[in-house]
């Protein structure tokens, strides 16, 4: 036997008022989160004192800078460096970071021939070669 607990009017009301305090705070949370996240982006010109661990191997910083500018001119761990002498300066570089990767910045507007030239020479050093780009919208 089934009770009817209602009162005597035997439709139901749709609910009328609906707080979105609770979505509020998630939307604001998740935005804050992916602001915090999206911040962490390695930046090359800032020096930070870093902390020391008690134990654990020492990692030197191995990366090897190379700019190109829209000009054609070329920087090697932020020396310019004449194209003729490009490789001389990225195997000195080398020989004070044998296990160096290069690090290659070059201007949107400079020549591919220009970024050709450095891989090509970081190739015959056997160095591992990154290009470094700028994080945006598609």
């Amino acid at each position: 036997m089934a009770r009817d607990f209602r009162r005597g009017d035997k439709r139901l009301t749709p609910l009328s008022l609906f707080s979105q305090s609770s979505l509020t705070d998630i939307v604001l949370l998740l935005l804050i989160f992916f602001l915090l996240t999206s911040s962490f982006v390695t930046n090359f010109g800032i020096k930070v004192n870093i902390p020391r661990a008690e134990s654990g191997a020492v990692q030197e910083n191995q990366y090897i800078s190379v700019a190109i500018t829209k000009d054609g001119q070329f920087y090697v761990e932020g020396d310019l460096t004449a194209a003729g002498s490009l490789a001389g300066a990225i195997r000195d570089a080398k020989n004070n970071k044998p296990e160096g990767t290069i690090v290659l910045r070059a201007d949107k507007d400079a020549t591919v021939d220009d970024a050709v030239r450095v891989l090509n020479i970081g190739k015959a050093l056997n160095l591992k070669l990154v290009m470094a780009t700028e994080q945006g919208s598609l």
